[in-house]
């Protein structure tokens, strides 16, 4: 029987923890004396408030936990989360529209960075704090977030962060999960911390700081600035979102094993080979292009815009320096594709992942040694060690899956009435959660525009694309629910 108790329990207490985290941005709107106080304060009552009723109702259910009660939280939380995330924007005033509300909060808890705001400078903060701050919470994962710092569930909580942590196996650096999670928390606040610094130093304001650490160590994307990260035109600053964006997109616990000094378990790690290959070549590439069409910027900044609209759209970040449309047709197909990719598993990007794609290119060429030499046993290897039966199958499926929803998806959008590249460019910036598409998406424009509908559509896709689609797709299954 599904322990339904123990899940509004859990539902209540993360409610809680998002009341107090909506306590620093009031406390933001305090210092810098704004308008949004009282309204940051009031959405901080409502879920603490509801929060603290759900635990205390619940306080008593039982504590047993099953796969289908993991995978049932991790959705429910992030639904939930943002349906009381956007009460600071709503009440406030500053998006009037509850739908538009919804989808800047959902956008910024799964990481995705598209927005619906045309003049973002014009928020007080306050709201802008609290932007950046659900797309830090929503980065490294709410689940693996109660998991560090909620041992009040009383539970091991292995289906919960299965149910989270993306990739096709979950990389855990310590046999006890909350010690994982513990640990993971510590690397990407130190990381924040440090990224952070180096932003000031680079020019920025404390805020802008912050609030740029805050979304790029969670390869979210949003910024402070209607322009991105353009607005600050500084080549260090850059340089800096390059390097903590590439960290970001890398497996967090490889980053656990270079702090520890052992670099060797990074360098010989094949996902990582991949991913740092991926980015050096594309960026080669892209760069000598615009060079070549654009050799009066110098090739310095020829180069570094490339690397720096690369690394932003694999790893999911969806920053921008400049309009990846107006290049050349060849350069717009290469970062489409680089949409697809996505981070590495274990770390806050999303997309496929490059350990599917290796995977996937792996099991492909073996196959066809397999019908050249139909006798060989020849199994697939990843680091040394062969890959079973069912990770491979888990792999090709969930990409079948994942394309079958991106071609449903973009015939939907089409109905709509929106052209080939918007419709693409939408579901593919959404369920990959990167942020700007193609077309009237693209990264000059925003999702404004989009009718209501479609804006509650696309979310769906955020929410499938940020936990990994079987997590959600499994509750539509009936046989999730047989008992």
């Amino acid at each position: 029987m599904l322990n339904s108790r123990f899940i509004f329990l859990v539902l209540g207490l993360l409610l809680i923890v998002e009341g107090v985290f909506m306590l620093l941005s009031a406390g933001i709107a305090a210092l810098y004396n704004e308008y949004d106080l009282p309204y940051h304060l009031l959405s901080s009552a409502i879920c603490i408030g509801v929060g603290g009723t759900l635990a205390f109702v619940f306080f008593k259910a039982p504590k047993d936990i099953g796969k289908r009660e993991g995978y049932l939280i991790v959705t429910l939380v992030w639904f939930v989360f943002s349906l009381f995330g956007l009460f600071p924007f709503y009440l406030s005033g500053a998006i009037p529209s509850y739908t538009d509300a919804f989808f800047e909060t959902i956008s910024g808890f799964t990481t995705t960075g598209s927005s619906i705001l045309n003049d973002i400078e014009a928020l007080p903060h306050g709201l802008l704090f609290w932007r950046s701050l659900i797309q830090w919470l929503g980065g490294m994962g709410i689940i693996v977030l109660s998991l560090a710092i909620l041992p009040v569930l009383g539970v091991g909580g292995m289906q919960m962060f299965v149910a989270e942590v993306p990739g096709p196996i979950p990389d855990k650096l310590h046999p006890r999960i909350k010690e994982t999670a513990k640990r993971l928390y510590g690397i990407y606040v130190l990381f924040t911390i440090i990224e952070a610094v180096l932003l000031y130093f680079g020019g920025m304001t404390p805020f802008d700081a912050i609030c740029h650490s805050f979304t790029t160590m969670a390869t979210g994307g949003y910024s402070t600035k209607q322009a991105s990260v353009a607005y600050f035109a500084s080549p260090f600053i850059q340089y800096v979102m390059i390097f903590f964006m590439f960290l970001a997109g890398a497996n967090f616990t490889l980053s656990f094993s270079a702090l520890r000094g052992r670099f060797s378990k990074v360098i010989k790690d094949e996902e990582f080979q991949s991913y740092f290959g991926i980015v050096a070549i594309v960026s080669i590439i892209v760069g000598g292009v615009l060079f070549y069409t654009k050799g009066a910027d110098g090739l310095e900044q020829s180069m570094r815009e490339g690397l720096f609209q690369v690394v932003s759209i694999i790893t999911t970040t969806g920053y921008a320096t400049a309009d990846y449309l107006l290049w050349a047709p060849f350069l717009s197909i290469i970062i489409f594709l680089l949409m697809f990719f996505g981070g590495s598993a274990g770390s806050t990007g999303g997309g496929i992942k490059i350990v599917r794609v290796v995977l996937l290119m792996k099991n492909s060429y073996y196959e066809l040694k397999r019908l050249v030499h139909p006798n060989a046993v020849i199994p697939v290897r990843y680091n040394t060690r062969a890959v079973g039966q069912g990770i491979i199958t888990n792999v090709l499926a969930f990409i079948v899956i994942y394309m079958m929803i991106v071609g449903i998806s973009m015939i939907i959008m089409s109905i709509m009435g929106f052209d080939l590249d918007t419709s693409l460019g939408a579901v593919a910036t959404s369920i990959g959660n990167i942020g700007p598409g193609l077309g009237d998406v693209g990264p000059a424009s925003n999702f404004y525009n989009i009718p209501n509908f479609g804006k509650w559509f696309l979310s769906i896709l955020m929410l499938i694309g940020r936990l990994e689609v079987f997590t959600v797709i499994l509750l539509f299954s009936p046989y999730f629910w047989k008992e």
